[in-house]
């Protein structure tokens, strides 16, 4: 018996991953993400061509390389030292793509280059420009090494005029563009130095992209890399499985239009540790999908989120807008907020809600928190940019936060502590336990008709 009981703790000691620890004392039942496995055949992006001089095209050079380990069954690309300028990078099965220290992968400003064109004419086909690197329903991926990953932003984004600074300002114009009429904003349409892909400037907007997207994939990992300055979002996993985010860095202007930095759409057993986000939008957000293909496709189910830091953002920890697929056993823990707009952000409306559920969150520490430290927001409606007024109207698909526990949070200076804005159908059954909160305007700014449990929390104001 004694034998049996050694050979058994053996097994399971060798079964353990790297990432045991923090699945220790979790709130529910999780499993830890399935790492990818990639042989071990390694290239250098230089041996097909590559050149890091940041003037060199190296779109053609990535394919080649990535190619070639395709047909070798997989392995590692290595990106040495030099800036190497590039389209969009397709990566495929059991491929590594590792960019060492004082390497630097920047997107080309050329939009030309992220167009679908077909092999054989060079035609474009398709109306959508593509992520700067882009995965589809591959398996055994990763992003790894201490370099830079740059998507060339300023070249995509719109601009509000409100937001720059007069030197800002005049840097934009001297790119070329397009201002509105009012003044109010500048985009990246009619540039001195590179051609449009759209009609005009509003088509234009709406084809801006990710920096990386990865769709239906399997055994993902993306560690220690620098991801900045994107197009829109940065790090964009979409109905993926088994995905892990280690010791990443995510950073772009506190200004950047859509500039979310992990966004975790509809995916399965996710761990997010030891990463840092300063962005210009939402910092670590979780989407489930709008509407009846938000169900269809599922929601976020079996994350947790440990040991990161969030500067600027929109909100720290965001759920929402759109999860009409649903939130399901989510932990999140052992995380800091420090000068973003809102701190723990629940947002949806009508049209793109969903069900939350068996959602933990504890052990957040918050400073400077321009606005709420925690807010849940129930007609929030997506507005483009360049547009303004649009309400969330509809009665499907409506949002329910409901089953959310929230503990031990502690903030210093916040605007409003928690406010929460709904009915009792659209939020219920919200726990808060053990917090503490200094803040300059309202402790509370809570709509009568939710259901929104306090148990040992501390106000406190000047």
């Amino acid at each position: 018996m004694i034998l049996l009981a050694l050979s058994l703790l053996t097994a399971l000691n060798l079964q353990a991953g790297p990432y045991e620890q923090y699945y220790q004392q979790l709130p529910i039942q999780m499993n830890e993400p399935v790492l990818p496995t990639q042989p071990s055949n390694t290239v250098k992006l230089t041996d097909f061509g590559g050149v890091g001089d940041g003037i060199t095209d190296n779109t053609e050079a990535f394919r080649k390389a990535i190619s070639t380990l395709q047909k070798q069954g997989g392995g590692r690309l290595i990106v040495t030292q030099g800036v190497y300028l590039t389209g969009m990078i397709v990566l495929k099965s059991n491929i590594d793509l590792h960019v060492e220290r004082n390497a630097m992968i920047q997107f080309s400003p050329d939009k030309q280059l992220f167009l679908k064109r077909d092999k054989t004419t060079g035609q474009v086909t398709g109306e959508k420009a593509q992520p700067g690197i882009t995965a589809s329903k591959c398996q055994n991926i990763s992003i790894t090494g201490q370099g830079i990953i740059d998507g060339n932003g300023e070249w995509w984004r719109a601009v509000k005029r409100s937001k720059v600074s007069d030197v800002e300002w005049k840097a934009f114009r001297e790119m070329g563009g397009t201002v509105t009429d009012d003044g109010s904003l500048w985009y990246p349409f009619n540039l001195k130095h590179f051609s449009n892909i759209a009609d005009d400037y509003k088509r234009q907007e709406q084809m801006r992209v990710h920096m990386i997207r990865l769709t239906d994939c399997e055994n993902v990992l993306v560690k220690d890399v620098t991801l900045q300055n994107a197009p829109k979002f940065h790090l964009v996993p979409q109905r993926c499985k088994n995905v892990t985010i280690d010791g990443v860095n995510v950073r772009c202007p506190w200004n950047a239009q859509n500039g979310d930095g992990i966004d975790i759409m509809q995916c399965r057993d996710v761990l997010i540790v030891n990463s840092r986000v300063d962005v210009g939008d939402d910092g670590i957000c979780l989407k489930g999908g709008v509407g009846a293909d938000g169900v269809k496709h599922g929601g976020c189910e079996n994350l947790l989120i440990q040991d990161n830091i969030v500067f600027h953002a929109h909100g720290g920890f965001v759920i929402g807008s759109e999860f009409s697929g649903g939130m399901q056993n989510i932990v999140v823990r052992g995380n800091t907020f420090s000068g973003t707009d809102t701190g723990l952000r629940f947002k949806s409306g009508a049209g793109r809600g969903g069900k939350t559920g068996r959602i933990f969150i504890s052990d957040i520490f918050m400073n400077d928190i321009k606005d709420e430290a925690i807010t849940i927001e129930t007609t929030y409606a997506d507005n483009p940019v360049g547009t303004s007024g649009r309400k969330a109207t509809g009665e499907e698909f409506l949002p329910e936060f409901c089953d959310i526990d929230i503990s031990r949070v502690v903030c210093r200076d916040c605007e409003t502590a928690v406010s929460a804005h709904g009915t009792i159908e659209m939020i219920h059954d919200i726990r808060l336990k053990d917090c503490t909160f200094f803040y300059t305007k309202k402790a509370y700014d809570i709509d009568a008709e939710t259901m929104f449990q306090t148990q040992n929390v501390k106000m406190a104001t000047f």
